[in-house]
């Protein structure tokens, strides 16, 4: 079920999550993203329009689909490139 889910998650929406992961849990994320959009203002309409939907899907996610995500790897394997 997790991998269904993780599908409709862009590589550019994870490696965004990514960066916001300090905390390793869902729901620690999901504030991080949360407390940013609010510095946002409204010349950054794009940014949080994007903001908004990563922590959407977020929401609908369970623990396990998050995990499955792996975001600790995403960064790793974008250094690669």
């Amino acid at each position: 079920m997790a991998k269904i889910f993780n599908n409709s998650i862009s590589f550019d929406e994870q490696e965004f999550m990514a960066l916001y992961n300090a905390s390793g849990t869902r729901q620690g994320l999901i504030e991080a993203l949360e407390e940013m959009h609010g510095y946002l203002g409204e010349e950054d309409a794009e940014l949080k329009a994007f903001t908004e939907s990563c922590v959407g899907k977020l929401k609908a996610m369970s623990d396990e689909e998050y995990l499955g995500l792996n975001l600790d790897s995403v960064l790793d394997a974008d250094d690669g490139e």
